[in-house]
């Protein structure tokens, strides 16, 4: 039961300053504890030290791409939990499909309704705490 109780956690991976004001907006009024980092070089070493519940992974980013992170993360075991959901300005078919047989849980294209991206991160890790 202390599971269901747990407050999820989100990491936002987004190097855009608008668009994470508005997730970090959104992750609030849901309940998820949840932080940000605003390039790929320091994406991974967030993930691997809090073992969030959900990324939040820009595709475009300094450094290094959310397709190369989506892939570390898949590549470690100890991740396996970690779900992923993508973001990116380029939302096409084939974007998606790149996104997704990289180890995506789900991908949403910028710009995103906020009822969207809600039902999304639900769909992928349940409600925050009631």
């Amino acid at each position: 039961m202390a599971e269901a109780e747990k407050q999820r956690r989100v990491l936002v991976v987004e190097d855009e300053d608008n668009i994470a004001i508005a997730l970090d907006y959104l992750m609030t009024r849901e309940g998820y504890a949840h932080d940000r980092v605003s390039s790929g070089a320091e994406a991974m070493a967030r993930i691997r030290a809090t073992h969030p519940d959900l990324v939040l992974l820009d595709v475009m980013l300094p450094g290094v791409s959310g397709y190369e992170i989506c892939q570390d993360v898949r590549m470690d075991p100890g991740l396996a939990d970690v779900k992923i959901l993508m973001m990116t300005a380029r939302g096409s078919a084939m974007e998606r499909r790149k996104g997704l047989a990289l180890g995506a849980d789900g991908f949403i294209a910028k710009p995103f309704e906020l009822k969207e991206l809600r039902a999304e991160v639900r769909r992928l890790i349940g409600s925050g705490p009631a």
